[in-house]
């Protein structure tokens, strides 16, 4: 598993999924917050399934 996420793309997504899992404890009960455990996984991972799949690396962006 070759990362394939930038280190920026990978905070945001780290955040996003906090977010989503704290949703279990806070409001209303439903299973939505399970959603919050895709980025968070990918986002600690630095790789991204699909990203693999249709080639997409964004590790090189901004780079010359």
């Amino acid at each position: 598993m070759k990362k394939n996420i930038h280190s920026v793309e990978r905070i945001v997504r780290v955040v996003v999924g906090i977010i989503l899992v704290a949703m279990a404890f806070v409001g209303p009960a439903n299973l939505w917050f399970l959603l919050g455990l895709i980025p968070l996984a990918t986002g600690l991972l630095g790789w991204c399934p699909p990203y693999a799949m249709l080639g997409i690396n964004t590790c090189n962006l901004g780079k010359k």
